[in-house]
């Protein structure tokens, strides 16, 4: 059977600067510095492919070389010259592909060739495409050609990878950037094509199109046509998708209304179709992304614009965009960034994307909670505390006096920095030293009074907020009510393990100095062993309160306070311990102060 089909690419292939697409400030440039006579010795055309690096190289050396331009400086396509490159037998345009010439001897034979005057025309034009493949030796035999060549020799350039040419080839060209065709006139284009070829489309198919091509429009005609060949003559969405492989818009506006209702189950159950059509994860978590983006680019009439999707697909956005939290967005991309980034090393990575989909569905439920407030749990206020889980029930206690709690040792500024008199800030330091002082234990952190009972980590309040349940208040006649069962004290440990889990993987050591903290309404307070760890803990309170709301969903900053427990057998360090350590091993160390008038500098 004899073929004539002629594919798209190449049928349709621009013949003039104007039917160009997307390439304006390349043309313009070109038309202009053939109309003032201005044309250099070498050009290098550079970008992504499919973009028309080629196709501006061969309409350049056509219209340059036409005997009979027009008024608007195009070739005339009449003359000889014309004739012979629109039937491929022109003996002054040479096209040479780098990827199999790239040796020393196939540039040795061009610098030859270059020496012979065209036989029609005034330019002998030389394209060569993917001069990135040459080799080194290649670059460096072609520089003084390409820098003094013959008065009617032209040479063009062309990569897709500018980066790989070595720095003294690009000094002799003059370097043209050609830009990724944009989505709107890469559908144009397709538009005017399928009403040439008779073809039934829709918008959002030609869109889809135009989307997977990323840029390019050969990759553009040649998915046309497979489309138009798989769906017999009339494009729609839903078959240009499955013969393109790539997933549609509406697995992506479903799985989104799944997140913003909290349903993971649904959502888990659309991954899984997901991975039966063939696709990866990663490529569903950058899709994913990708509809977040655009989501976010519609929560704002100055951002839409970037938004590059027509038709009734851009009215689907803009109204979920309206049911999307702009916190929820922001949230989304990050956590499907970082999903992404690790994708490849997991060990699991169906498990990978699923806790990530978990993740989302969280955000979305309790930005929902945020939204409703008589669905979602109130905090109580600070100055009155929830009743502590109890898991049995416990014999009354009798009433004990309430214990005063000390507060807690604040930093001391060194002895440098005030300005107090010498001689008495001494008498005080010797004062101090010489009455006898208590061995310094650590205070119990959970010991429990009446005054202010500190309960176990998530305890009371913080624990209905976790558990999502509705906070007590003291004046219940009942304070073993049925919100506080006992199973919820093994899901509260689970909780408080898992915080410190993550912790640890950031910080070890706050990790193991918290094991024992307690939280006294919105208060932690931990008792540490040295002043390193307690500033170490206090610069870290912002990551560890992003740990709370991200593990434990605890709204709002908890508030830091740490005591030093410190022991007899301590290393001084101040200069104030140092002069109590002194006295107390030797008294007379007083006597020597005071006589000789000394200072703790």
């Amino acid at each position: 059977m004899e073929n004539n089909f002629i594919v798209s690419a190449r049928k349709y292939r621009p013949a003039t600067f104007e039917s160009v697409v997307g390439q304006g400030h390349i043309t313009s440039t070109l038309k202009n510095a053939i109309a003032r006579g201005q044309l250099a010795h070498a050009y290098l055309f550079c970008g992504p492919r499919g973009v028309g690096k080629t196709t501006c190289a061969r309409i350049f050396a056509k219209t340059i070389n036409c005997l009979n331009p027009n008024a608007e400086g195009d070739a005339c396509g009449e003359c000889e010259s014309c004739k012979s490159f629109n039937e491929g037998r022109s003996f002054t345009i040479h096209e040479l592909d780098a990827a199999s010439n790239n040796s020393v001897e196939n540039i040795r034979d061009l610098t030859d060739q270059v020496r012979v005057p065209p036989q029609v025309g005034r330019y002998s034009v030389y394209i060569i495409d993917e001069v990135h493949m040459l080799s080194q030796a290649a670059f460096n035999a072609f520089l003084k050609t390409l820098e003094e060549p013959p008065q009617h020799a032209i040479f063009i350039l062309a990569t897709t990878e500018k980066h790989k040419i070595i720095p003294t080839i690009l000094s002799r060209c003059q370097i043209y950037d050609f830009n990724r065709i944009r989505i709107e006139d890469t559908v144009s284009y397709l538009k005017s094509i399928a009403a040439k070829e008779g073809v039934e489309y829709d918008d959002e198919s030609l869109h889809l199109i135009a989307r997977k091509a990323d840029g390019g429009m050969r990759d553009a005609l040649s998915m046309f046509d497979k489309a138009v060949s798989f769906c017999e003559g009339r494009l729609s969405f839903k078959e240009v998708a499955a013969t393109l492989n790539v997933l549609d818009y509406d697995t992506y506006f479903g799985i989104t209304n799944n997140i913003l209702a909290g349903d993971y189950k649904s959502a888990l159950v659309t991954f899984d179709e997901v991975l039966k059509k063939g696709f990866s994860g990663q490529t569903f978590m950058s899709g994913l992304a990708s509809h977040f983006r655009d989501l976010l680019m519609c929560k704002d009439p100055q951002t839409l614009p970037l938004l590059e999707i027509t038709g009734s697909v851009l009215e689907r956005y803009r109204q979920q965009s309206q049911a999307c939290a702009i916190d929820l967005l922001f949230g989304g991309i990050s956590l499907l960034s970082a999903l992404d980034g690790g994708f490849r090393t997991a060990t699991n990575q169906r498990l990978h994307v699923e806790l990530g989909l978990m993740k989302l569905c969280g955000l979305g439920q309790k930005k929902n909670s945020d939204v409703e407030p008589s669905a979602a749990p109130t905090l109580p206020p600070l100055t009155k505390e929830a009743p502590a889980p109890v898991a049995q029930p416990q014999p009354v206690q009798q009433p004990q006096q309430p214990q005063v709690r000390q507060p807690v040792a604040q930093p001391q500024p060194t002895v440098a920095a005030q300005q107090i008199p010498q001689p008495q800030q001494l008498r005080q330091v010797v004062e101090q030293s010489q009455q006898p002082r208590p061995t310094a234990t650590p205070r119990p952190m959970a010991q429990a009074t009446t005054a202010t009972a500190h309960k176990p980590l998530f305890g009371g309040s913080i624990n209905a907020v976790l558990m999502g349940q509705k906070p007590t208040s003291d004046d219940d006649e009942n304070p073993q009510n049925e919100e506080f069962k006992p199973e919820s004290g093994a899901k509260v440990e689970a909780k408080r393990e898992a915080f410190l889990a993550e912790l640890y993987n950031l910080n070890p050591r706050l990790a193991n100095a918290l094991r024992s903290m307690t939280i006294e309404g919105f208060t932690i307070r931990a008792c540490v062993m040295t002043e390193m760890v307690r500033d170490e803990l206090l610069r870290n309170r912002g990551e560890i309160n992003n740990i709370l709301r991200e593990v434990c969903g605890i709204e709002g900053s908890m508030a830091f306070e740490i005591e030093v427990a410190r022991s007899r057998d301590a290393k001084p360090v101040k200069a104030e311990d140092k002069l109590r350590f002194l006295v107390g091993r030797n008294p007379e160390v007083t006597n020597l102060i005071q006589a000789l008038d000394l200072d703790l500098k």
